[in-house]
């Protein structure tokens, strides 16, 4: 079992429901991702999201994309990537996944991108470009390193599509809850709840995680209602980000915890 599954297991005796906070590797400055990290760590994250910066992030709204710029043009590499990772395992244990895009693995070649971030703690990749119908050498290498690869579906993937996505995914399934990029201000939609009940049913014993569009503590708990495994917040993690005062670490995990509260089916 990798590192996600255990945390899986470990909050289903709890009944508790994971939450993934994410933070975008660089922004808004090296030391500040840390700060970012240190808050998730402490308000109550069950696992942590952490970006790579691309310079066409298509899946991602303008609050994620804003990121990834200012990561880039503070020059964030895989290099610095690496050492970031490095001093958050010298803090925590918790498991920790990247998101990136398929060209950033692929142009330094599958083998050496998942066995570096194997070798500097990432227990899962995201990459939300990649085609599962095209993912065969990604997987198979992913598989060698014991590193999970996490696909997503969206409310009107077929049954049929999203069997073959749990098929080939491990750690958890990414439902994206939202038509459109990451960051949408739209509440939680009726056929998010429908897509996440038809894909519960099919699931089996791999957990589904909701993402896209969750800000609140009422988001959560309508989510948990309805048989969520975990909960993705991005775009709301870095708006707290950009409107913190400056002690950021405080920030993020009184909002951490906010969110970290309303995770137990019932509460």
């Amino acid at each position: 079992m990798s590192r996600i599954d255990d945390r899986f297991a470990d909050l289903r005796q709890q009944n508790h429901r994971a939450l993934i906070p994410y933070a975008m590797a660089g922004y808004p400055d090296y030391d500040s991702t840390l700060k970012i990290v240190r808050g998730m760590v402490k308000g109550g994250a069950d696992i942590i999201e952490l970006g790579f910066p691309f310079s066409d992030p298509l899946a991602d709204g303008p609050t994620i994309q804003n990121a990834a710029t200012t990561s880039l043009n503070i020059g964030m590499t895989l290099s610095k990537y690496y050492s970031m990772l490095d001093e958050i395992r010298d803090i925590t244990d918790i498991p920790i996944i990247c998101m990136t895009y398929s060209n950033v693995a692929y142009s330094v070649g599958y083998d050496r991108f998942i066995y570096d971030m194997q070798k500097h703690g990432i227990d899962g990749i995201i990459l939300p470009d990649m085609s599962i119908d095209e993912s065969k050498e990604y997987r198979d290498i992913s598989a060698k390193y014991g590193m999970d690869t996490i696909f997503l579906a969206s409310p009107n993937s077929t049954d049929a599509r999203c069997s073959r996505i749990i098929e080939v995914s491990d750690g958890f399934l990414y439902l994206v809850a939202v038509y459109g990029t990451t960051g949408a201000q739209m509440g939680v939609q009726r056929y998010a709840i429908d897509a996440l009940l038809r894909i519960k049913g099919m699931s089996r014993d791999l957990p589904v995680g909701v993402g896209f569009g969750i800000r609140t503590g009422e988001d959560i708990k309508l989510y948990v209602k309805n048989g969520a495994d975990a909960l993705i917040v991005g775009s709301a993690i870095l708006n707290v980000v950009r409107d913190a005062p400056h002690d950021i670490e405080t920030s993020v995990s009184r909002y951490v915890d906010t969110l970290k509260r309303e995770t137990t089916e019932g509460a």
